[in-house]
């Protein structure tokens, strides 16, 4: 046993394998936002559960750094993407810099870096044929089939991520200097403190919607349930992903790289290739470092100028 860790509490055995009792602790510990704290219980549970099953309760104390390395190399041979496995890692190291501050047993993640993020986007953008066929695939005759027409084309046209849909109430539906908008609760933010612009083509589709809802509130989902286990609670982030993967369906298009998701990267691209500037598509895509708009630009450019096109064989 190292010096060092006959510094750190002797209770390292109760601590770990009472593992819901320490994962609250480090979850509630530490400075997270309330709506991170299910993300951060989720991938710390996959740690806890392979300490279990790799070390016994006498040899616990005796956990290393080499173990986080072997750790993030089974999260990879797993077949998780380099985001999610620097997601988990990130997480990891959060977790021993809290048993550290609690001395509860030293920080030996600290050191261990995620994985290299890849160039470009994870999913794929739909073309516009794509778009009007899929679109033209719902039942609006329906009140179902009126909302999931309106989630789509509301995604598509807005650049949303579903997070945002799914917190959306009617009250969101605001005016600001005479256009209608909808305030946006955007990723790791505690408020609905920005916006985007419904057009016209966004509106209609949206305010037929909610007229077959009948009378409404302005604290009712934009867009609920109709199960029956789960009728007028908001669609979950899940169910979006779903309505939208299935519409994709309905047109052949049955691909990993083709999510919901897609439909944001979509209306970004769509909107700098109709002439949007680089202050335009950040406004509309919310993104708080304008690098990481500029990649859709470098994208767009390195596409349209292609070195390629002038090779003739």
């Amino acid at each position: 046993m190292s010096l060092a860790l006959l510094e750190y509490d002797t209770t390292i055995q109760e601590s770990i394998f009472d593992a819901e009792n320490l994962i609250e602790r480090f979850i509630t510990g530490i400075d997270v936002k309330i709506n991170s704290r299910d993300t951060y219980r989720r991938q710390i549970k996959p740690f806890i559960e392979w300490i279990l099953n790799k070390y016994s309760l006498e040899n616990l104390r005796f956990l290393d750094q080499e173990d986080i390395h072997c750790y993030k190399e089974s999260l990879i041979r797993s077949g998780k993407s380099s985001y999610t496995v620097s997601g988990y890692i990130t997480v990891v190291r959060k977790f021993f810099a809290w048993l550290e501050s609690k001395k509860i047993f030293p920080n030996i993640a600290k050191n261990v870096k995620g994985l290299k993020k890849p160039k470009g986007f994870r999913k794929d953008c739909l073309t516009v044929e794509q778009i009007r066929m899929a679109l033209a695939s719902f039942d609006t005759n329906t009140t179902e089939g009126l909302r999931d027409y309106a989630l789509f084309n509301l995604l598509i046209r807005t650049g949303l991520r579903t997070v945002e849909v799914s917190r959306a109430t009617v009250g969101d539906l605001r005016q600001e200097s005479g256009e209608a908008i909808l305030q946006v609760q955007g990723k790791g933010r505690d408020s609905k403190d920005d916006f985007v612009l419904l057009v016209d083509e966004t509106l209609r589709p949206l305010r037929k919607y909610l007229a077959s809802r009948g009378a409404l509130s302005e604290k009712d989902p934009l867009f609920s349930s109709t199960s029956n286990r789960t009728n007028g609670e908001p669609l979950k982030e899940r169910t979006i992903s779903w309505i939208i993967k299935e519409a994709l369906r309905k047109i052949d298009i049955d691909d990993s790289r083709i999510t919901a998701h897609s439909l944001r990267h979509t209306a970004v691209s769509l909107s700098i290739k109709n002439g949007a500037s680089l202050i335009q598509a950040q406004a509309m895509a919310r993104h708080s470092d304008p690098k990481t708009t500029m990649i859709y630009f470098h994208n767009h450019e390195r596409i349209k100028s292609g070195a390629e096109r002038f090779i003739i064989i």
